[in-house]
């Protein structure tokens, strides 16, 4: 990035950051920073605990909340949970090790896991944290791209987006399912910027976890913005993050 570069000719279209940083790409996260991560997943693991249960003839719904992460009282995933960053392929192998916990043979609890496993609706619980439409459409109207880096599979990732509006407003997507290494890792964030063709000096990094902030860190991107809208408590976050923000409504000025 340079001085003479337009972006950065006048004030960052960022509310957060240095004054003088104004990104080339903002990559988000998606669940927990862009939708409401405990409406979608906090309900699918409730969901498929019935469903093994039922294909099973074990009580083993605690087994599966515990492997899982979540507080089924409160339906709140817990900070640092499996659910909150685990790809699915993760999740799944975590589910048939809950089963075998329970007092399942390990084919029996494999053939009962691939019996029942479903991916969660990805459109009719979406809720958006902000009005993306608005936000993105805000970034783009100063030559901003936009990238969403998420530990979900590709199909949902997309049908979300879709639900949403939002599939012609992203410039790239990176999903867990696609063979690049996933966070913490730094290879979403350098596959989006290649793909782009954008430093990642020039990107800020915008999620709702420690993973997310780790991953832009060892990829070297010139701001990392959590959110805590998320899973993850602001002191978990202070050592990861360069700001902190409520939502990603606060991150432009419109």
């Amino acid at each position: 990035m340079t001085r003479n570069d337009p972006v950065t000719a006048t004030a960052s279209i960022l509310k957060v950051g240095p004054p003088d940083f104004s990104p080339r790409l903002v990559i988000f996260d998606k669940d927990g920073t862009l939708i409401d991560f405990h409406a979608m997943w906090a309900s699918w693991v409730v969901g498929l605990a019935a469903r093994l249960e039922l294909a099973t003839g074990h009580a083993l719904s605690s087994q599966l909340y515990a492997a899982m992460g979540l507080d089924a009282t409160a339906a709140r995933v817990l900070p640092g949970a499996p659910l909150a960053a685990s790809p699915m392929a993760s999740l799944r192998a975590l589910a048939v090790r809950a089963l075998v916990d329970a007092g399942l043979e390990m084919e029996s609890a494999s053939a009962a896991v691939n019996r029942v496993w479903h991916m969660p609706d990805p459109v009719n619980t979406a809720r958006p944290l902000a009005d993306l439409p608005r936000l993105f459409d805000t970034l783009h109207s100063r030559k901003v791209k936009i990238g969403v880096a998420t530990s979900d599979d590709r199909a949902p990732t997309d049908a979300t987006l879709a639900a949403l509006g939002l599939s012609a407003r992203v410039d790239a997507v990176i999903a867990a399912d696609e063979h690049v290494p996933s966070k913490p890792r730094p290879d979403m964030v350098l596959h989006l910027c290649g793909l782009l063709r954008i430093s990642p000096a020039d990107a800020a990094v915008v999620g709702d976890t420690v993973a997310d902030m780790q991953m832009g860190r060892a990829a070297g991107a010139g701001l990392l913005v959590c959110v805590l809208s998320g899973v993850t408590p602001a002191t978990l976050l202070h050592p990861h993050a360069d700001v902190i923000i409520p939502s990603i409504a606060e991150l432009v000025a419109y």
